[in-house]
């Protein structure tokens, strides 16, 4: 499940609302340990340009 959020959210990585969507639905079909993988990915591939939208998301809970 964790490929297929990751596709997504490349897909979507063009709009700043698709993404923090997708973003905040991943949190709700992963488990514990895949958020932390998806977060260091997300951080890796798109720190530069949603950096305030993953703090965000991210904050907001523990992984």
């Amino acid at each position: 499940m964790l490929e297929y959020v990751k596709t997504i959210l490349l897909k979507v990585s063009f709009d700043k609302r698709l993404f923090e969507k997708e973003l905040k639905k991943a949190f709700n079909v992963l488990a514990p340990e895949e958020i932390k993988q998806l977060k260091m990915w997300c951080y890796e591939k798109f720190s530069e340009m949603y950096l305030f939208v993953l703090n965000s998301v991210f904050s907001r809970t523990q992984g």
